[in-house]
């Protein structure tokens, strides 16, 4: 447990060591974000286990063992102190679809992230539909959306 909340136990000790190093709030909020991802993960058909590593010293989320999403991980940098982000693989058509689904619900960048203020109030249920086409992503015929 990291702070006073109860949060899903880690099962990698440098991925624990990387949220301890984190600002008290913004460990807060990725935290919370991290329980998301678990979360939709566990009620979602075809996902399997997440195993949780760092992939560029940054908390990564991949479908290991099904092979059913595309990896994705979660930041924040000390170079844009106000916000953090869900960064997703440049390659896949991510975050087209999410434009496409909810053009003015995120604050996209290019073609790999999603960036959220500090004090910003997060859509849950679009950021849900959203983790949970990338915990799908290899599953589904999100590649040929916009066919």
């Amino acid at each position: 447990m990291i702070g006073m909340k109860k949060y899903k136990k880690f099962s990698n000790k440098s991925v624990m060591k990387k949220y301890a190093s984190y600002p008290e709030g913004v460990r807060a909020k990725l935290l919370d974000l991290r329980e998301l991802i678990f979360k939709i993960a566990s009620k979602t058909e075809g996902v399997g286990a997440l195993e949780e590593s760092l992939k560029w010293n940054e908390p990564s989320f991949v479908t290991s063992k099904t092979k059913s999403g595309s990896t994705f991980r979660i930041d924040w940098k000390e170079n844009d102190p106000d916000r953090y982000h869900i960064l997703f693989n440049c390659r896949t058509t991510l975050i087209s679809i999410f434009k496409e689904l909810y053009p003015d619900a995120f604050d996209y960048d290019g073609n790999r992230r999603i960036s959220f203020g500090l004090n910003e109030r997060i859509p849950i249920r679009k950021l849900s539909k959203c983790i949970e086409i990338a915990l799908t992503y290899n599953l589904n015929d999100y590649k040929n959306f916009f066919d």
